[in-house]
């Protein structure tokens, strides 16, 4: 079995965005970079399958030279091979990056042999775009099943559920196809400190990134308002039982 995961180099969740002065980009002076949590579900998806049906993962990612940390990452926790789409910024939109995505797909599967199953985050942790996963598979002519709670892998068959307002909804796709993996499918695994070492050898295979300008024009970014809350200090001690009492019969509780 062949299979490959695509994932992003995204700030890491709940760090501090600042925006630049012109306000066309994230200022990444001081942020940490990770992979979309429903990508690293992605990639602990993969592994397990790997780890059951035999076969070879390959994580791909489209970035700048940095992103490269995010492929390594995903070879110390199983894939075996890795490869960066090489772009020169990182301001690509959901149409440019997916015909990026599915060019460089072509290419590798013309070399070695076509993707039995190709895998997305549901969506990425910064734009949140849901498109490029499901443009990806549209262009290769592929069934695609996006939010995915359960995954395997049984005569050629994926079998796919995804929560739905009814309860659970269970397709099949014949193989091969793309899904969209979404956080809580599964727990994803440490790197090991064979797997560290690993994704320190491995070769990172770059291949150069193309895709035309989509129609979205990005405008610029601006920050939301900051919350604010106050704490109230009723007290210290048993003088403050008083005062706690008042809040309950306040709030209804007694």
């Amino acid at each position: 079995m062949r299979i490959l995961v695509c994932v992003k180099r995204v700030p890491a969740p709940g760090s501090k965005i600042n925006v630049t002065a012109d306000g066309q980009s994230v200022d990444a002076a001081n942020l940490g970079f990770t992979m979309s949590p429903h990508e690293e579900c992605a990639v602990e998806a993969a592994a397990q399958l790997i780890e059951q049906h035999g076969g070879e993962a390959t994580v791909l990612t489209l970035g700048q030279p940095e992103a490269a940390e995010q492929v390594r990452y995903g070879v110390s926790v199983g894939m075996q091979r890795a490869v960066l789409l090489a772009a020169d910024d990182d301001d690509w939109d959901p149409q440019r990056t997916a015909q990026a995505l599915t060019t460089a797909i072509v290419d590798l599967e013309a070399a070695d042999g076509a993707f039995d199953l190709i895998l997305f985050g549901n969506e990425s942790a910064d734009s949140g775009g849901f498109q490029v996963g499901i443009r990806v598979a549209h262009a290769l002519g592929r069934p695609m099943v996006n939010g995915a709670k359960g995954l395997s892998i049984a005569d050629r068959v994926a079998n796919v559920e995804r929560e739905a307002d009814a309860g659970r909804e269970t397709y099949e796709l014949p193989l091969p196809a793309v899904v969209g993996i979404k956080e809580g499918i599964n727990l994803p695994r440490y790197p090991t400190m064979k797997g560290r070492l690993a994704s320190k050898k491995v070769e990172v295979a770059s291949l150069l990134a193309s895709g035309e300008v989509g129609g979205l024009t990005k405008v610029g970014l601006r920050q939301p308002p900051e919350r604010r809350s106050e704490t109230i200090v009723l007290g210290t001690g048993p003088d403050a039982a008083a005062a706690v009492v008042d809040v309950l019969e306040e709030l209804g509780v007694l």
